[in-house]
């Protein structure tokens, strides 16, 4: 098969599994919240996400050894399926009694999702030719991020003329044909059988590759402290940010992830666009974003205007598309590709315990000293990192270790 044709497998496999992943949680937090009335059982459902997210990004590296990237990533999709149509049977028999059962299948999506983002990650370079990765990683973000912004929108629509019971099962298709497009892609190997380590070596495999390989480790650098800045965009805290600081109704909240989402897919439509200079330039574009990013965010948390919290909340959008797919075309670029999967998997569970760990924090300091402080705290973060790009610019140039 050609390499233009597993990408489209590959976007289009992902693009199904991302659309019933958002009708999914949606369906979840409308069924839980009207089983049991409780706003507090429904927030529950995120941490389990996290939690269950970040010990499957540890456990991952032990399945690359063992199961080429391509079939485990059909598999998880396969399991999830499975998972559906288990949990669409049972719908029925839930009650307030019973409920808890919705929180192992939460967990069980969640440990299959844990796996396939960076599975699905680490897939991109076996497929593409090196001097086209920041095109390939533009379009698949661009994809990305036009789903999120239209299934978050209209995910509540789909509330108005469906039950719970028959989204699972449409969830359960589309999980379905997603494994079945995955399922056709070419076998790609983390390594030859007979090189596999033990189980404890490839749990720190990527750990040491990030320790051990200098771009990787301001790479690790960056993600934290744009993870722990990222917080400040929890539902939570903009809830207070819209009523306290704007004043404006809560239809404002969906306003503002919608121009966030929206600058987004203009940041990966440019790369699309100006792949060859961005691939020429990539410190220098990830400096720009971050910088973007820092103005953008402080203004945001100063502002009282409502439009301008839109027109700020796009710039934000667009900071962190371009620092995100120039990070992603450097890993791909740093270290061989069947390093990738566990690097992937070491960063994802680095990412989920950190966004976490921020959570709580972020919460706590916007109740002691306000929420515009934590928007500045975010800019703050923002700026250390930019710090770090420019200091770094001459090792974050492709393929230099």
């Amino acid at each position: 098969m050609t390499a233009k044709n597993n990408v489209a497998l590959l976007v289009a496999g992902q693009s199904l599994a991302n659309i019933g992943d958002i009708l999914y949680i949606v369906t979840i937090i409308n069924f839980v919240y009207i089983l049991t009335g409780s706003a507090a059982v429904a927030s529950v459902i995120p941490f389990t996400v996290t939690s269950a997210m970040f010990v499957s990004s540890l456990l991952t590296t032990l399945l690359t050894g063992r199961i080429g990237l391509n079939r485990l990533l059909a598999a998880t999709q396969g399991l999830k399926t499975a998972m559906m149509a288990g949990f669409g049977l049972m719908l029925p028999l839930l009650n307030v009694s019973n409920y808890y059962f919705i929180f192992l299948v939460i967990a069980l999506v969640a440990l299959c999702d844990g796996c396939s983002n960076p599975v699905s990650q680490a897939l991109i370079p076996h497929y593409v030719e090196p001097e086209r990765l920041v095109k390939a990683n533009g379009v698949f973000e661009g994809v990305y991020q036009t789903i999120n912004t239209v299934m978050w929108l209209a995910g509540g629509a789909f509330l108005l003329f469906m039950d719970s019971g028959q989204l699972i099962w449409t969830v359960a298709l589309l999980f379905l044909l997603s494994s079945v497009l995955l399922s056709l892609l070419d076998r790609v190997e983390h390594r030859a059988e007979s090189e596999s380590p033990s189980s404890g070596q490839q749990l720190k495999e990527g750990w040491i590759t990030l320790f051990q390989v200098p771009v990787l480790k301001r790479v690790a650098v960056i993600e934290l402290l744009e993870t722990f800045a990222g917080a400040v965009w929890i539902a939570a805290i903009l809830y207070v940010y819209v009523s306290d600081v704007l004043q404006a109704g809560q239809q404002w909240w969906g306003f503002i992830n919608g121009t966030f989402f929206m600058g987004l897919i203009l940041g990966g439509l440019l790369f699309v666009r100006f792949d060859e200079f961005a691939d020429r330039h990539l410190a220098k574009v990830m400096f720009g974003g971050l910088a973007a990013g820092t103005a953008a965010t402080a203004l945001f948390g100063i502002t009282a205007i409502p439009g301008a919290a839109l027109a700020l909340s796009f710039l934000v959008g667009l900071g962190v598309q371009l620092v995100g797919i120039p990070k992603q075309t450097i890993i791909q670029t740093s270290i061989p590709e069947d390093k990738l999967a566990t690097v992937y998997s070491s960063l994802g569970a680095l990412g989920t315990l950190t966004f976490g760990v921020a959570s709580l924090l972020i919460g706590i300091t916007a109740e002691w000293l306000g929420v515009k402080s934590v928007y500045l705290l975010s800019a703050l973060l923002l700026a250390v990192a930019a710090l770090v790009v420019f200091s770094s610019r001459k090792i974050l140039s492709k393929g230099i270790q």
